[in-house]
């Protein structure tokens, strides 16, 4: 094994040498040799299958011979196949090079994310389809089923058994069986299924001034095929959509791919029907919510350039693109696309980094710009763009503060008077309210009120969170559930427990007796089952089938209703607490989102903020829409701390099922940590999450300044401690959470 994580692993084979090195997706640092038979022709980005111990595997071609190899030529084992697929550009390749080195992760961990599915690898075959009859006899009677399967017909375009009952929501058998009937016209389906194209010759609506010239200023770069990072930093409802859409149009126009990252899934059903109605179809979308067979047909759109736009989530930053000419990222502020498990990586970071080796202009687009971009357009590496006013003159919310020390709730209550009173006058107009609290179930907490016994997960120290609507306890931290108990494992006392503060169904639980009459409806995670739900949801608020929404920050952002005027935080401090250094960035955030849903359209918009802190900085900034005031205090305070984006920061986390294993190797650790200018290594101390999934947690942070090469710190200092096998380490380059 040799480790080649440079760019010179990328360069040709010489003529005539048939040893090449291949890079498996399993967690190794570096390739294994293989010997190529002479009937066999792979290049650097070839996937090949390669036999692994007593397995094949598929790998790889991550360069072509190497006359410095210690492992000599006769013992090579033969590559066993070449895959019929398109070579993985040398632009990925260099991307998982980039992104192994600078997180410190496995290569071949990293190259995971950007194989394929296994099956996606197979030669493409044609396939059975099916068209409607040319005529249907009139006296058939049909059933439902098969109406639908129909209908779905009805576009003249064949297709195969699975898609129609996908779309018909009906079984395969229902397809075969019609077929059978004569109802259905059998036909062979090309090898791959055509995929609708976007047309980027749609007129556009017009753009006010300043669209126009961001807009330009993209299209530019589009055309000169180079990398250009532009800040796209507009209020809610200043069109930053319409914006990149049309540099969307140019890229198209010019022949290249493009990407686009969502951070929520729930974002893509108003972006989906935006896109359709400008370019006349749907963007291709790629997400853990979609099924096997689709993920491995656009996977193989993706390699042969089919797939002309796609829309995801962070993984879809490994897409296999053949021409890749812009890249956008949508919320780029927001949290969701830093990637916690597996390789540690942030997706808007990662993506600056491929637009630059694609050569491709990247588009960070936020009406919350995340300070780490501010301090990048402050240190010319970004363009800045900004739109600083709703389109078509539609005006920013009022926002009022509910000092709650003040304004109390009634007892066992949570809303204030004042905003009770803003609801029913909301409701009685005919207009929307939504209400936002970031906690999901009921209770946070559940507590025997005789003995003050706290219900607590068993494998974490967190506690269990209740869900009354599903009638279970859950720990959101490792997934682990259990039915409410009957009584206290500690006193024994019967119907003694009580819930603790207030998530969002005891939210609802409130509004029901408060506005009887109102059509409700509560969006978080675990209340909507999938994307389906979400997008029924939506076009159901959107129609004014519901009258009340309450929700968690899923709702937050990129979803536009009319009618809705009112919305409602009731704990605007929730996100204050703790020891996150972007605590206060991270909630002006999420609270500026959350105010930029009311009042979109013609009718003005109020957002009433309940707080127990109303002189906080972050509330005083909300409510005089003062960012630049809150930006400017946070910048200043990190600058003088050297903590991100004015310093680095990594996390180096240990965890085990044995805690003296643990305190052990965490003290060796200790010992070994470098005294270095400009660096600082703070702990070890016990993770506030001390209990994860079972596994004991002590935590170190490493802190230098900016100039530092901080991977070259921490590798240097783990590789001179040995640690036991029982012991994991885990490496979190630019921390975003701390627990």
């Amino acid at each position: 094994m040799r480790d080649h994580r440079t760019s010179s692993s990328l360069a040709p084979s010489r003529q005539g040498m048939r040893r090449i090195s291949v890079l498996l997706p399993l967690p190794l640092a570096a390739t294994y040799d293989y010997r190529l038979p002479e009937d066999m022709s792979a290049g650097p980005g070839s996937y090949v299958r390669v036999p692994l111990g007593n397995r094949i595997v598929t790998g790889v071609v991550w360069r072509n011979d190497d006359e410095n190899s210690p492992v000599p030529e006769k013992r090579l084992k033969p590559v066993a196949e070449i895959l019929p697929s398109p070579p993985m550009a040398e632009e990925l390749r260099r991307l998982v090079d980039w992104v192994a080195g600078y997180t410190l992760a496995p290569l071949g961990t990293v190259l995971r994310m950007a194989m394929g599915p296994e099956d996606a690898f197979a030669a493409e075959t044609a396939r059975q389809g099916y068209l409607a009859p040319v005529e249907i006899d009139s006296s058939l009677a049909l059933t439902a089923a098969r109406k639908r399967v129909l209908a779905a017909l009805v576009m003249e375009q064949a297709r195969s058994a699975s898609d129609l009952a996908a779309m018909a929501g009906c079984g395969t058998g229902v397809v075969r069986a019609m077929a059978a009937a004569g109802l259905l016209r059998e036909v062979v389906l090309m090898a791959h299924r055509e995929r609708p194209q976007p047309d980027p010759t749609r007129p556009f609506p017009v753009l006010s001034t300043d669209q126009e010239q961001a807009a330009t200023a993209i299209s530019d770069a589009i055309d000169a095929n180079r990398f250009a990072p532009f800040l796209l930093d507009g209020v809610t409802g200043s069109g930053k959509t319409e914006v990149y859409f049309r540099a969307i149009a140019t890229a198209l126009r010019r022949g290249k791919q493009v990407l686009v990252l969502l951070p929520e899934i729930a974002l893509g059903a108003q972006w989906h029907e935006r896109f359709a109605r400008q370019f006349g179809c749907r963007a291709a979308a790629w997400h853990s919510g979609i099924r096997p067979s689709e993920r491995r047909v656009l996977w193989r759109d993706v390699a042969q350039g089919r797939a002309r736009v796609v829309v995801g989530a962070r993984s879809a930053l490994f897409l296999p693109f053949r021409e890749l000419g812009l890249i956008v990222v949508d919320e780029e502020h927001d949290n969701s696309f830093k990637q916690e498990e597996g390789v540690i990586y942030h997706a808007r970071d990662m993506a600056v980094v491929r637009a630059s080796l694609n050569d491709a202009p990247i588009i960070l687009a936020s009406a919350t710009p995340s300070l780490e971009s501010l301090a990048n357009v402050e240190r010319g590496r970004y363009r800045h763009l900004v739109l600083p006013d709703r389109h078509g003159g539609a005006l920013l919310p009022t926002v009022a503060l509910i000092d709650m020390r003040i304004d109390k709730p009634a007892r066992g209550r949570f809303m204030a008077p004042r905003l009770v009173a803003a609801v029913d006058e909301t409701l009685s107009a005919g207009e929307q309210v939504m209400l936002f609290l970031n906690r999901r179930g009921y209770a946070p907490l559940t507590l025997c009120r005789t003995c003050g016994y706290r219900l607590q997960c068993p494998h974490c120290t967190a506690w269990l969170v209740e869900h009354r609507l599903q009638g279970r306890l859950t720990c959101h931290h490792c997934g682990y559930q259990q039915q409410p108990p009957d009584h206290c494992p500690s006193c024994d006392d019967t119907r003694s427990f009580a819930a603790c503060g207030p998530g969002v169904e005891r939210l609802a639980e409130e509004v029901a007796e408060r506005f009887p009459n109102a059509r409700t409806a509560i969006m978080a995670s675990d209340t909507l089952d999938g994307p389906t739900a979400i997008t029924e949801l939506i076009r159901a608020v959107g129609a004014h089938e519901v009258d009340l929404l309450i929700g968690t920050q899923m709702m937050a952002k990129g979803h536009h209703f009319p009618m809705l005027t009112l919305v409602g935080v009731v704990d605007a401090d929730l996100g204050l607490n703790g020891g996150d250094l972007r605590a206060a960035e991270r909630t002006f955030q999420m609270l500026h989102q959350v105010s930029g849903r009311a009042g979109r359209a013609e009718r003005p918009g109020i957002v009433m903020v309940q707080t127990y802190d109303p002189e906080h900085p972050v509330m005083a900034a909300l409510a005089a829409n003062d960012r630049g005031r809150l930006l400017g205090i946070e910048a200043a305070a990190r600058r003088e701390r050297h903590l991100p984006p004015f310093g680095r920061l990594a996390a180096v986390i240990l965890s085990s099922e044995d805690s003296d294993q643990n305190e052990t190797a965490a003290a060796a650790l200790a010992r070994a940590a470098p005294h270095l200018r400009g660096v600082d290594i703070l702990g070890p101390a016990p993770a506030p999450l001390a209990i994860l999934r079972g596994r004991h947690r002590v935590r170190f942070l490493v802190k230098t300044e900016r100039q530092v090469n901080i991977q070259a710190v921490v590798t240097q200092w783990l590789s001179g401690v040995k640690i036991g096998s029982a012991v994991r380490i885990q490496v979190d380059i630019d921390p975003y959470s701390f627990l």
